[in-house]
């Protein structure tokens, strides 16, 4: 139930008032400033009867208190007929409304009702805006870091807008999913969304598939056929990897976006489009501007609102919901031990989310029982995580420091050896040691040469 704090000096209010609201919640009473704040400190109200003259301290000194400790709970002034302008006064400080002694009952009560059901629909509003703040999941996208949750709020005032958009990151960040997005969450959403991979079609074909051609436009061309610009009319055109475009192409299409006009090769009746232009790049365009690359006027008609995607190393907390959705997508009930966990988040991921999802499949596909361990990854991803999944194991109570410790020597050296191709020699100058010390070692942890031969 709500709690609601009575504040007055008169034992006949306090009563008055513990019978008028206890239908409405539990009512604590204070005497006087010092106990209403001990009553707070116990447990913060959900209401506040306040008189304003009491001994002591008066009623706006503890509004002054109330708002310096930060407490929002509504205020309700009693006053008496010959205070009203200290009750307008409170409600400058704060105070959601007053009431004249004598009060009339029913009318209190209506007011306190009304006030306690403001306040639980600010907090249900409070409450559902720390779910979107926290929300790891957005449009297909996983994120629990500070800079995709920025990217989701900002995807969602770039939906609502027309502006052409470019989606700058390194592959496999995810450009496409922030396409459909915007696409998805924009009033064209109910129209067609078209991808084109300008890097995958051969240089001689990429304007035919972008603008379309009439039968008999060149060699081969047996049937008119819809360019993909004319099939997302309507919708939204997504130009992925649009720095790998020709430069005659470029100059067509800068048309296209300006004038929202184009002809088929091989016609000379112009066309026009109603669509949106999100664009995506892996280049810096504005080096390519700079080194002849990339037509600068393309460049600005694109580039009007971006959107920079971070790679997956700059965001590690986002590895494990990325990791775990996987999994749960794959639907075996699998789980990542916290070994396997450790690697995942120690790795440096170039290939970004596409790698790391890659390496779920390779765990799923190798594991056995219902977890997937350290040695049912990549090698890659296994070994470059190797110190951060000695330490989650260390964490979680799994190792010892001691194990933790021995592991960890085990691992640098197998891998030195190795790397050298178990030459014995060879790896303990690369160590700083010698080789005596490093075979004593080696006998100590129990590491063999799998030839046999130990300095061949």
């Amino acid at each position: 139930m709500p709690r609601i704090l009575v504040v007055d000096d008169e034992p006949g209010v306090q009563e008055s008032l513990r019978m008028l609201l206890k239908s409405e919640g539990d009512v604590a009473i204070a005497g006087d400033v010092d106990a209403a704040l001990r009553e707070v400190a116990l447990a913060t109200p959900d209401l506040i009867l306040l008189d304003l003259v009491m001994p002591g301290r008066s009623g706006l000194d503890l509004l002054a208190e109330l708002s310096e400790r930060g407490v929002r709970a509504p205020v309700i002034v009693l006053t008496a007929t010959n205070t009203v302008n200290a009750a307008v006064e409170a409600m400058k400080r704060g105070a959601a409304d007053f009431v004249t002694k004598p009060f009339e009952l029913d009318a209190l009560r209506i007011k306190v009702r009304n006030l306690l059901e403001k306040r639980e629909l600010e907090e249900e509003v409070e409450r559902l805006r720390d779910e979107v703040e926290d929300r790891q999941q957005f449009a297909g996208m996983i994120g629990r870091s500070d800079v995709m949750r920025a990217i989701f709020r900002n995807i969602e005032r770039v939906a609502r807008a027309e502006a052409t958009v470019l989606i700058s990151g390194e592959s496999g960040t995810g450009k496409e999913l922030v396409a459909r997005a915007i696409h998805d969450l924009s009033s064209r959403s109910g129209g067609p969304f078209v991808a084109v991979n300008c890097g995958a079609i051969p240089r001689e074909l990429i304007e035919s598939e972008l603008f379309g051609h009439e039968k008999g436009a060149f060699t081969g061309a047996t049937e008119r056929r819809i360019g993909r610009i004319e099939s997302a009319n309507g919708g939204t055109l997504f130009l992925d990897e649009i720095g790998e475009l020709d430069p005659q192409v470029q100059v067509k299409l800068l048309r296209a976006l300006q004038e929202r006009a184009f002809e088929r090769v091989g016609s000379s009746t112009t066309l026009t489009v109603d669509l949106r232009i999100v664009a995506a790049t892996n280049r810096d365009l504005a080096r390519e501007v700079a080194e002849g690359n990339f037509r600068e006027d393309l460049y600005y008609r694109v580039n009007v609102v971006p959107i920079v995607l971070p790679p997956l190393r700059e965001r590690r907390e986002d590895i494990r919901p990325l990791a775990e959705s996987f999994l749960a997508r794959a639907g075996t009930g699998k789980r990542l031990t916290p070994a396997a966990l450790g690697s995942l988040e120690g790795y440096s991921w170039p290939g970004n989310v596409r790698e790391l999802e890659n390496a779920i499949e390779h765990g799923l596909a190798l594991s056995e029982g219902d977890t997937i361990d350290q040695q049912d990854l990549p090698i890659s991803v296994g070994r470059t995580g190797q110190a951060e999944a000695l330490r989650e194991q260390w964490r979680q109570g799994e190792r010892s420091f001691e194990e933790t410790v021995v592991r960890f020597e085990t691992e640098i050296l197998r891998e030195a050896l190795e790397n050298h191709h178990w030459n014995q020699t060879r790896t303990a100058n690369a160590l700083g040691i010698t080789r005596r010390v490093l075979k004593l070692k080696m006998d100590k942890l129990g590491i063999e040469d799998p030839n046999g031969e130990g300095n061949s």
